[in-house]
């Protein structure tokens, strides 16, 4: 055999080896665990979440990267290098002694489910090239694909305060523990006079149809956050007219957490944030205004960042929805990603109006009239939601309202 025969076939073996090792590795790095049993389920799972095939967005392609990572529309993406490290839930360990990361700590199977160090918020510094070419192959909500650059950059562009890095000033409660109430819609609050309780807490979450005029004694009048999606905005706004709920709760301290479910979400918060109509998309021509108020800055608005909506659904709400042919239209719901955030970000946690063991007692929501039974839409999984509440009340995470 010849020399160049010889050297040959020596680097074909070596490409073979390498590229062996190499798949041997990606395996290992993505292989998942076993399913475990249903209550917190093959749900609870730690692992990678994969949702739909990776793609090219559409639009991106429209855009051609100058030097430092700027584009030629004007959007420019923080270079990779200069990106300080993506900021804890929490900068340092609350003095609280019972706080939610202490007794999720505390449990054998929590404690290896919540990562606290994941960012709950997407902001200005998150948007580097890495995280788009990353986050491109994921769609929505824990990704971009199929979103525009230009929209998704020049949106969160405007998210460049410290406000909109974190979802309070811890700061602002020196020395004791953050109080945190969620308060669901679900009919079990109707009669409970839970009112006062829910006022009691320093922060107090709210989300999609919303109604407290007249429930005041069940529900509490205090907002410190309002969550939603545009879409599930806009709808509670049309399917609860008649049960009251004909604004979206406003305020001066109250702040906003958009879900970015959709492109309509970024179209909605810069238009929001520059105080002016929605120039395109489906909401093309509606005022952010009449729903944020008149003088609702950037410091207002939080987004959640796609990256701690696939943490949640892959290590507590992994659902078996996943495996259907709706697979592509699951996410937790509203209510349970609120929850999840206090979660990340409070210190002590109770949940009202949130779906319990006997949810059949009780009508959809707190402020119909007529009782109507709990619908289940195909793009949640409420039952493994409530089986994830139980849990963690048992847990002693969080203070679950039941009757």
């Amino acid at each position: 055999m010849g020399s160049p025969h010889w050297k040959r076939l020596c680097l074909l073996l070596l490409a073979g080896l390498t590229s062996s090792l190499l798949l041997y590795s990606h395996y290992h790095a993505t292989v998942e665990a076993p399913s475990s049993p249903r209550i917190i389920a093959s749900l609870l799972q730690p692992g990678p979440l994969v949702l739909a095939p990776s793609g090219t967005p559409q639009g991106a392609g429209s855009h051609r990267w100058a030097l430092g990572g700027s584009l030629e529309s004007g959007n420019s993406l923080k270079p990779s290098a200069e990106l300080e490290e993506p900021e804890p839930s929490r900068k340092q360990p609350s003095p609280c002694l019972h706080s939610v990361m202490a007794r999720a700590k505390a449990d054998p199977t929590f404690r290896e489910i919540f990562h606290f160090n994941t960012p709950v918020l997407m902001w200005d510094q998150h948007f580097t090239l890495e995280t788009w070419n990353r986050l491109k192959t994921r769609h929505v909500p824990y990704g971009w694909q199929g979103l525009s650059l230009a929209v998704v950059g020049s949106t969160l562009q405007l998210l460049n305060a410290s406000a909109n890095r974190q979802l309070f000033d811890r700061a602002a409660f020196p020395g004791g523990c953050v109080r945190c109430a969620v308060v669901g819609n679900g009919g079990i609050l109707n009669g409970s006079r839970q009112g006062k309780a829910i006022n009691s807490h320093d922060l107090v979450f709210r989300l999609n149809g919303a109604v407290i005029k007249g429930f005041e004694e069940d529900v509490g009048t205090k907002v410190s956050f309002y969550g939603f999606t545009v879409n599930t905005m806009k709808n509670s706004l049309v399917s609860y007219e008649e049960y009251g709920f004909t604004q979206v709760p406003q305020g001066k301290d109250l702040k906003y957490i958009f879900i970015p479910s959709d492109i309509r979400d970024y179209i909605m918060l810069k238009s929001a944030i520059q105080g002016s109509p929605v120039p395109e998309g489906s909401d093309k021509g509606d005022d952010p205004q009449k729903y944020f108020g008149l003088e609702a800055s950037a410091e207002k608005f939080k987004l959640l960042h796609p990256d701690f909506l696939q943490y949640l659904t892959a290590r507590f709400l992994r659902s078996e929805l996943l495996n259907t042919q709706y697979s592509s239209l699951y996410m937790p719901s509203t209510g349970a990603l609120m929850l999840l955030t206090a979660l990340h970000t409070c210190d002590q946690v109770s949940a009202y109006g949130f779906i319990t063991a006997n949810y059949e007692q009780f009508s959809d929501h707190y402020y119909e009239v007529e009782k109507k039974p709990l619908v289940f839409y195909a793009n949640h999984d409420m039952m493994l939601e409530a089986a994830l509440w139980r849990s963690l009340h048992r847990a002693g995470i969080i203070t679950l309202y039941q009757r």
